[in-house]
């Protein structure tokens, strides 16, 4: 079995707001967009299909906390939930909240703009409202 490690481009373009009993949840670093991801710590996963079924459910509850949290802190229009991995084979979940008036709606945010990181101020307060809003649940 593979050791699981975080994929290093998932490390350069994410920061990390809490570790979970299966995931490693992390902020995209983009302030266009609210935007989180979870890492599944499960070595050599490419594939939700991958996962035993109980690591499916808790990954799922963990999408589940994810989004609520992106509701509470950021109140989006629509929230966008995906594994893709056509860029970064690791399994991981992308929750994305999404507006109306947002410089991709209503397309996939993918290509639209070149990121915009966030600052230090702005990254340590998403996080700290994030990280907050997690631990109100």
């Amino acid at each position: 079995m593979t050791p699981w490690q975080l994929h290093p481009q998932l490390a350069v373009d994410t920061h990390p707001v809490a570790c979970w009993s299966l995931s490693e949840l992390r902020l995209m670093d983009d302030a266009h967009h609210p935007w989180l991801m979870l890492v599944p710590r499960i070595g050599g996963a490419t594939e939700l299909v991958d996962l035993d079924r109980g690591a499916q459910a808790t990954l799922m509850a963990e999408v589940t906390r994810a989004s609520h949290a992106l509701q509470r802190v950021f109140t989006p229009d629509k929230l966008n939930v995906a594994a893709l991995g056509n860029m970064v084979e690791q399994l991981h979940v992308h929750v994305i909240a999404r507006y109306r008036t947002d410089i991709a709606w209503p397309r996939p945010v993918w290509g639209v703009a070149n990121a915009q990181p966030y600052s230090p101020d702005a990254l340590a307060d998403v996080v700290s409202k994030l990280q907050d809003a997690l631990a109100h649940e």
